[in-house]
């Protein structure tokens, strides 16, 4: 048998913790699916005394993640720390430096440094590995890097972050507010203290922008995403959308055109009826659109210990069975070296239509103004209905909501403009694209 496979591991939270506890306790079964023991022999952490729930007394510890990843006698330097910056980012480097195989967990990382990270593993031999980095237990990486080599791949899309899941599911059930869904996720730990990151779309938009370099071969451009979070959604929509056969979704969505990749991270209504719509909870799905294999959607648990330690554990298998010599898989589908520059799309015809939401005053003409100012901007409208018809003993607000066909953004937003300009809205408009995804 081969010699035992010498892990350290920086970080030791939910997820740290949890792989720790399964390599103890299945020592035995990883030796004989793996053909070699794993062995945990370096950890650090914050917090050195805390009781974990595993045993690691037999570990060195280590103050410090980047003494641990420079000085261990380790082969692989688990990163589970989090974070673009240091200490994890010095942390990694020092261990790719010496040819220390990596597996993170951490997707802000590599949307930041990937392409480095990359180059340097390529230049000293090292594996690095970062399944767990997007959609939690979904093996998406794995099928990006490995199973769909050959395919040309034209769109990824998914549900990619468990806390706006959460919430856009908990509001259409229960009938209840976003700030009210937010607290309730805080309380069972599913949102952040501060969940700005989650509910503003960075963390999907960081997860998007790995899965676009290892779909279509660019360099990671995490700043080029259009980037609109779930702050503005309201019950009044999620009812809206009910009623018009969607239901309401955070989708990061990255596809190829004829001018180059476009990357986008926002609410999107999706059909009823269509696969992606039925996700709910902290639940993550991911969907690939390639010309041999077709439609591939994986669904999944996106976050939480046992789920993200699975997927880590996997990468770490991955290493214990390869051997000294053998090809490896290039760090992001293709050699660092030879991913192209990332060129934004140009803004094109949205095929999914839109909706639009407005609360307007009770006005007589207010509602063929807003009709001359979509067919002025070139939209053609599929739906237009007003909520509370007009009396003349109310003059509460009334709403209405429209659904375009397939238009420009750019001519939705021009529209959208005109009409708040005429001074009979009120509060802000909402706009939220419709998806009609083929893996229904």
């Amino acid at each position: 048998m081969a010699d035992a496979l010498k892990i350290g591991i920086a970080g030791l939270g939910t997820v740290g913790a949890s792989l720790a506890k399964i390599l103890v306790e299945r020592r035995d079964m990883l030796t004989t699916t793996c053909g070699r023991p794993i062995d945990i022999v370096a950890v650090t952490a914050r917090t050195r005394g805390r009781d974990r729930g595993v045993d690691l007394s037999g570990a060195e510890w280590f103050d410090e993640p980047v003494a641990l990843a420079r000085e261990a006698k380790i082969d692989v330097f688990v990163e589970l720390m989090g974070g673009a910056g240091d200490p994890a980012l010095a942390a990694v480097k020092a261990a790719l430096s010496r040819g220390v195989h990596v597996v993170t967990a951490n997707k802000a990382l590599l949307a930041a440094h990937g392409v480095e990270l990359a180059a340097l593993a390529e230049k000293h031999g090292a594996l690095l590995n970062y399944e767990a980095a997007v959609a939690g237990g979904i093996p998406v990486i794995k099928a990006l890097r490995e199973s769909l080599t050959g395919n040309t791949i034209s769109r990824v899309y998914g549900i990619m972050n468990g806390t706006c899941n959460y919430i856009l599911t908990k509001m259409e059930k229960e009938g209840l507010s976003f700030e009210a869904c937010l607290k309730e996720a805080q309380r069972l730990g599913y949102a952040e203290a501060d969940p700005a990151f989650d509910i503003e779309g960075n963390d999907t938009a960081h997860k998007l922008s790995i899965l676009t370099t290892l779909a279509f071969g660019t360099r990671i451009s995490a700043d080029d995403i259009y980037l609109e979070g779930i702050t503005n959604i309201s019950i009044d929509d999620i009812r809206a959308a009910a009623d018009l056969g969607y239901r309401i979704k955070l989708l990061g969505v990255a596809q190829k055109t004829d001018t180059g990749v476009e990357q986008r991270v926002h609410p999107t209504m999706v059909p009823l009826d269509s696969v992606i719509a039925q996700v709910d909870g902290v639940t993550n799905a991911v969907a690939i659109e390639s010309d041999i294999l077709g439609e591939l959607l994986m669904v999944g648990p996106g976050a939480g210990g046992n789920a993200t330690a699975s997927a880590v554990l996997g990468d770490i298998a991955d290493i214990a069975k390869s051997r000294p010599g053998a090809q490896t898989v290039p760090v992001l589908g293709r050699p660092a070296a030879a991913l192209a520059p990332y060129e934004r799309a140009q803004i094109r015809k949205h095929h999914g239509g839109y909706f639009i939401r407005l609360s307007v005053e009770d006005r007589t003409g207010v509602f063929a103004s807003i009709a001359r100012h979509m067919a002025e901007n070139g939209i053609s409208l599929e739906s237009i209905v007003q909520r509370g018809q007009p009396t003349a003993e109310s003059s509460d607000p009334k709403t209405i909501i429209l659904v375009t066909h397939a238009t420009m953004e750019d001519s939705v937003r021009k529209a959208v403009a005109s009409v708040k300009s005429e001074g009979y809205l009120v509060g802000e408009p909402q706009v939220i694209r419709i998806e009609r995804p083929k893996a229904a």
